[in-house]
């Protein structure tokens, strides 16, 4: 049994500090994605608090203590749905952020179109690029935080990519971006 195993059913019995310790553990990737989705540092900081919180309080309901990561996971997307539905609004770039990219090298500029490409993507295709590429994820665990078949995963993968591509056009080499 593993040290995360075993702090998660030390915390599904009420264990504060275990929680405290797969949080702060999970913290990172929590951030990453929460940012994949709300696009800025303070709406992704709230939606890591508020899944956090929101997990803290339902921790019982966790059936399975080696799930932990892909539970909270999955607790983060729909808490990062939640907020975005409420938002429906566009996040206009500032005229310092205009600057910086006007000046910024051309490897930042690739990393921008990047980002910018994946946020075109429709959600499930930018669901499925983020966890599998950007957090090393395998399908199974995809499909499982999804709620998704695997051959779907692996369906939404294969599209979004292709989409990529198009978006990006043909001086980025799709492998090297992703």
């Amino acid at each position: 049994m593993t040290d995360s195993v075993q702090l998660a059913m030390m915390a599904i019995t009420g264990d504060i500090a275990a929680f405290e310790k797969l949080v702060l553990h999970e913290s990172d990737k929590l951030y990453k994605i929460a940012y994949l989705h709300m696009q800025n540092k303070e709406d992704s900081l709230d939606i890591v608090q508020e899944a956090t919180f929101q997990a803290f309080l339902a921790i019982q309901t966790l059936k399975e203590p080696a799930y932990f990561s892909t539970w909270l996971t999955k607790i983060l997307i729909r808490t990062a749905y939640k907020a975005l539905e409420r938002q429906k609004r566009l996040v206009p770039l500032t005229d310092d952020t205009i600057q910086y990219i006007l000046e910024s090298t051309q490897a930042e500029v690739h990393a921008i179109d990047l980002s910018e490409a994946l946020e075109s993507l429709n959600t499930d295709y930018r669901n499925c690029i983020s966890l599998y590429y950007f957090y090393d994820l395998p399908i199974k665990t995809i499909a499982r935080v999804l709620g998704k078949p695997p051959s779907t995963i692996k369906t939404h993968l294969r599209r979004a990519k292709a989409e990529l591509k198009n978006t990006l056009g043909e001086e980025y080499d799709a492998k090297r971006l992703i």
